[in-house]
């Protein structure tokens, strides 16, 4: 399976790109930023309870709240095993028929007993066997009570009603006593993690000061275009009045755009660091929750404490959580979304003149954001960064090896070489592994082969351990990365080769490896040409050797399809379209926009287009079978040396085709000549 990394798109065209870009947060930097004592970012500290710690006052208020359920459930209890309760109908006859011996009067209460156990009426209906019982006087009173009590011979004991109704009290109010304290040790705890139960309005962004350790541009290698724009910036937040003395007005939003793990927010936070500002960082899924309002109330309370201190930085990371286009027709649309993305239009269009603030956010989607963010006035300054250059890798390389013990043979610049199509994050990343594999290994330093390692496992994947292959398909596979291998060297215009190998990692059975040796971002047509070729060489050794085809050559045949079409409808390399761009400017289909690609062109014409990629795929074929032909000796040597060593360098790829150092220093010269235009 042919591999190459990053074959960047530029105006005039390029191949199609197959290196990691893995999503990650951007930069490798620890945070050098600490929250200021007492200022900023939250909802206040965690406070003392009673005038003591936090947690004696939490335990005491836990103890009073167990003390007082539990004579609320010895209240009820006892409530639940008193007399039962009848009517005081009931009670009066009772006592005309001489039934009731002694009566115990408390208030508008009466207990009572029965000379002998009889069977009665309850209040709520049931009939019982009681001797005991328990009945209310009216409202209304009765005046001959105690006269027919006398009357009947009864014995009386009257008590004094209570002053204050404690049980009422307490089995009323526990309740809402619980409730209160339960609520107060969730306030409790909310504030000492810096947030606010009733603080749903109020900026999530925290607060950074500049520290002794601060993040500069020394601490984020390559990126010198970024840079210098931003030193404008930079310029403007140390001494605002050098411009507003000119009538200068420095651009009040700068939107970092660009791949994942290229450093934007890395490069924000240089900003601030240089600049010596207060930097406010907040994320943009930080302004959206399930209340209604609540993400335009934060944007609101963000600029306010940000103009407070200004000049001041505001970061926002991956703006296009809340900037997506508005009026989106296919699915809908989300009101409390479009509800912040205005305010925060509000705010920005909002500022006075020569305010102080800079508003700052990072993004690698900008094709999704709403049109009104990048007019003049708003973000009306885009900075992009890019993925990094060689040399840039170089330094990148560097400042991630600080603090790792590195081999003599290791060289960071051939490191950099091979890694074209990485960004910082899997620079990071790279070297974090191949630190991890030497660690393992019990090695006092970092050599070349942890690294050779790391970049396979970051590239391809880890290597699948317990995958048994029969002879018939291990042999297969080699001829197929073989004529891969093959055709990488005798072909004039591909990449030099780095390495075959038929060890399967990740989805991948075998992989030929070919990395070019300078940075390209213009591609000839000899080259592309050559590719497809190199690129069906897996099929054209299946076909040329067992006279058969297998399912291994997926993805070669999905990536030379998918650049021949582009071939023909995007770049004008084809013979029936040779001056003509077909291609369309397809839309995300979320959007609402497009629900697929536009095509500017005629069924007639797409049935050409179609036999054109069918022509160049057809050529790009035959010339594999016929280079194959001619170096078939070669061939089964390389496959054959695969079979027992499972991984060939591609030095050792020329020695094995019969190259000398001779032929193999002619080949790779004429390997990288650049050909004479058609």
């Amino acid at each position: 399976m042919a591999e190459q990394k990053d074959e960047r798109e530029s105006g005039s065209g390029a191949a199609e790109r197959s290196g990691p870009e893995a999503d990650r947060h951007e930069g490798g930097s620890r945070d050098p930023y600490r929250r200021p004592p007492g200022g900023g970012g939250g909802d206040g500290g965690s406070g003392s309870t009673f005038g003591g710690s936090p947690k004696l006052g939490r335990r005491l208020m836990i103890w009073m709240l167990i003390l007082l359920a539990v004579v609320w459930l010895w209240q009820l209890s006892a409530q639940a095993g008193g007399a039962p309760t009848i009517g005081y109908d009931t009670f009066r006859d009772q006592l005309e028929e001489g039934s009731v011996s002694s009566v115990r009067i408390r208030g508008q209460e009466i207990q009572g007993e029965l000379v002998e156990s009889r069977s009665l009426e309850l209040v709520d209906g049931r009939t019982t066997e009681i001797r005991e019982f328990v009945t209310v006087v009216p409202s209304t009173g009765d005046e001959e009570l105690l006269a027919d009590l006398r009357g009947q011979g009864v014995e009386i004991v009257a008590e004094p009603e209570q002053q204050f109704p404690w049980t009422f009290l307490l089995v009323t109010m526990l309740p809402f006593f619980l409730i209160l304290g339960l609520g107060v040790m969730i306030m409790r705890r909310m504030q000492s993690r810096g947030r606010n139960l009733f603080g749903f309005g109020k900026s999530k962004a925290k607060v950074y000061q500049r520290s002794k350790e601060e993040t500069t541009f020394e601490d984020v290698a390559g990126a010198e275009g970024p840079k210098r724009e931003l030193m404008e910036v930079i310029e403007f937040l140390r001494d605002p009045r050098r411009f507003q003395r000119l009538g200068g007005q420095i651009p009040h939003g700068i939107l970092l755009q660009g791949p994942p793990g290229t450093g934007k927010t890395l490069m924000a936070r240089a900003v601030a660091g240089e600049a010596d500002v207060p930097f406010f960082s907040v994320t943009g899924s930080d302004f959206v929750e399930m209340f209604v309002g609540v993400g335009a109330s934060r944007v609101r309370s963000m600029f306010e404490e940000a103009k407070k201190v200004a000049p001041a930085i505001l970061f926002i990371d991956e703006l296009d959580s809340i900037g997506r286009a508005r009026g989106a027709g296919l699915g809908g649309g989300h009101d409390e979304r479009e509800q912040t993305l205005n305010q925060l239009l509000s705010e920005m269009d909002g500022f006075e003149k020569f305010e102080s603030v800079v508003v700052m956010a990072s993004t690698n989607r900008p094709d999704v954001l709403d049109k009104a963010l990048l007019r003049p006035g708003r973000f009306d300054r885009v900075v992009t960064v890019d993925l990094p250059t060689r040399s840039s890798r170089e330094r990148i390389l560097q400042i991630h090896a600080r603090g790792k013990p590195l081999a003599e043979d290791l060289d960071l610049g051939t490191i950099a070489r091979t890694t074209q199509g990485f960004s910082g994050a899997d620079l990071e990343n790279l070297l974090n592994e191949a630190a991890l594999i030497a660690a393992r290994r019990d090695k006092e330093a970092i050599d070349s082969e942890d690294v050779e390692e790391a970049r396979d496992k970051v590239m391809l994947g880890l290597e699948r351990e317990g995958l048994h292959l029969s002879d018939e398909d291990l042999k297969s596979l080699a001829y197929h990365e073989g004529g891969h291998a093959v055709l990488a060297v005798v072909l004039d215009h591909v990449d030099p080769l780095h390495k075959v190998t038929i060890v399967p990692r990740g989805r991948a059975m075998g992989v030929t490896q070919v990395l070019p040796e300078e940075e390209r971002y213009i591609f000839r047509k000899e080259y592309l040409v050559d590719r497809l070729v190199m690129t069906m060489g897996g099929r054209a050794a299946e076909r040329l050797v067992f006279d058969t085809a297998t399912s291994g050559a997926e993805n070669d045949l999905r990536q030379a399809t998918r650049m021949a079409r582009k071939m023909v409808v995007d770049w004008g390399m084809s013979d029936r379209f040779g001056h003509i761009s077909l291609g369309g400017e397809g839309e995300d289909v979320f959007l609402g926009q497009e629900i697929a690609r536009r095509r500017n062109y005629s069924d007639a014409t797409a049935k050409e287009v179609d036999d054109e990629v069918d022509k160049i795929l057809e050529a790009a074929f035959r010339r594999a079978t016929e280079l194959l032909e001619e170096h078939r000796e070669g061939l089964d040597r390389l496959a054959q040396v695969l079979l027992e060593e499972e991984e060939i360098p591609g030095k050792r790829v020329l020695e094995i085709l019969g190259l000398g150092p001779e032929e193999a220093e002619e080949e790779m010269e004429t390997a990288t000549e650049v050909p004479p235009p058609d």
